[in-house]
């Protein structure tokens, strides 16, 4: 029998009265085609799966994420045509996320999960319109009244989507938010160059960066910022802040599906408060991800 998703009760919940909170994310809005397999892929044949669709992208997972823990939360995007963008802006407002930013003739993305007996999953990602973002499409009053801004590593890599999010990180800074990035993958770090994406982070100034073992290791290890996250996977996850590293271990509970955790993680965080309840808020919401298939949490409306 399935053990229910662990409930976001003391010591995860958050410090704060998160219904006034608002998290703005930049960056990808794409439609999730999660593949669950029941066995091994076997080149050439053919295997039993289970397939779902779903609104996916990182910092729609995470805007998503903070409503179901209670916050406000916009997403910036460029928009896309076609059925695939269609159902991914249904998912995402029948989350109550508020969706912002221009629209486009281009076919909207399309990630494809492979997910495995395990719950470990391998991603295959077309981003459609979405890196067509660019720093003229940023509207100041998007980030009025914001408490954070947090940015996809993915939008970070390519132009003319990272002028976008460095326009937006200086305008959401000036109206009293903080920023997190999160370092997306380990291969496209290395692709772009290790020393390059350091000096520009630096430049951003994150006041939080959330990064896996290989993200940190293909970046050359952790920055001097404020509070550096680190995730650890089934280990659990670290913080390092302040001279302290303060480690802990990953909310028991059923792996269904891994997609989307490291995002819910980072959600639970921006609401947690201190760093220990932030990183055990993070935890939870974590946990409550990865016992359901797909990246967002669920919701009454079907996308």
């Amino acid at each position: 029998m399935r053990s229910s998703p662990p409930e976001l009760t003391d010591p995860g919940s958050p410090t704060a009265d998160t219904a006034r909170v608002l998290v703005c994310t930049l960056g990808d809005l794409l439609l999730d085609v999660v593949v669950r397999l029941d066995e091994p892929l076997d080149p050439g044949s053919d295997v039993p799966a289970r397939t779902s669709l779903s609104t996916g992208g990182q910092a729609a997972n995470v805007a998503a994420w903070a409503v179901a823990l209670g916050a406000r939360a916009r997403l910036v995007c460029r928009r896309g045509a076609g059925s695939a963008a269609v159902l991914a802006e249904q998912g995402l407002h029948a989350r109550g996320v508020e969706l912002v930013g221009p629209r486009s003739d281009e076919e909207g993305g399309v990630v494809v999960s492979l997910v495995d007996a395990d719950g470990d999953r391998t991603m295959a990602s077309d981003r459609g319109a979405s890196p067509g973002l660019e720093a003229r499409d940023i509207d100041p009053a998007w980030f009025a009244g914001a408490d954070a801004l947090h940015l996809s590593g993915y939008s970070l890599l390519r132009e003319p989507i990272a002028a976008a999010a460095r326009c937006a990180a200086v305008l959401a800074r000036s109206a009293g938010a903080r920023i997190s990035v999160d370092l997306a993958a380990a291969p496209l770090i290395s692709a772009y160059g290790a020393a390059r994406f350091r000096a520009e982070l630096g430049e951003l100034a994150p006041d939080v960066v959330f990064a896996t073992v290989a993200e940190e290791d293909a970046l050359g290890g952790p920055l001097a910022v404020p509070i550096w996250v680190r995730k650890r996977g089934p280990a659990g996850c670290e913080a390092l802040y302040d001279g302290e590293r303060l480690a802990l271990p990953v909310v028991p509970g059923d792996v269904i599906d891994s997609t989307g955790a490291g995002d819910a993680l980072a959600a639970g965080f921006l609401l947690g408060g201190d760093p220990r309840s932030a990183l055990q808020h993070g935890l939870v919401a974590a946990a409550r991800c990865v016992a359901e298939t797909g990246a967002m949490p669920p919701t009454v409306s079907a996308p």
